[in-house]
């Protein structure tokens, strides 16, 4: 996951939008360090955002917004922590674990990613976003 992260952040331009899907362990926080590693952002310095539902990191090529949804109960309280404009950040590359959690808050341009562990192994696919 860590090694697709830093693939996928050379792809990836300000404003873009990456909701990743999948269970607890599925590899969701390791894909979004080898992100942060690809825009130049030291890896060890992200963790999981659970408690503070969005990090910001700057000092890379890019800006990169990682937000946890996790403890989200609805669309009203994603827009009451103040949710809707880190999400929709111009010049950042924003990582979502979590998304289906404020579905209404997602950027229609996001590109989903579908995560699953399988035993020792783990897949990622993009899908289309959830109707």
């Amino acid at each position: 996951m860590h090694r697709l992260g830093r693939y996928v952040a050379r792809q990836l331009g300000p404003g873009d939008v990456v909701a990743l899907v999948g269970d607890l362990g599925a590899g969701k926080t390791t894909f979004v360090r080898g992100l942060a590693e690809g825009l130049g952002i030291p890896g060890e310095a992200v963790g999981s955002p659970t408690f503070a539902l969005v990090n910001h990191y700057r000092g890379g090529e890019l800006p990169l917004v990682h937000a946890d949804l996790y403890r989200i109960g609805s669309h009203a309280e994603a827009e009451a922590a103040g949710l809707s404009d880190a999400l929709h950040d111009p010049e950042a590359v924003v990582a979502v674990e979590w998304p289906l959690r404020a579905r209404a808050l997602i950027p229609i341009h996001a590109i989903w990613l579908l995560f699953a562990a399988d035993g020792p192994g783990r897949t990622v696919e993009q899908v289309l976003p959830p109707a």
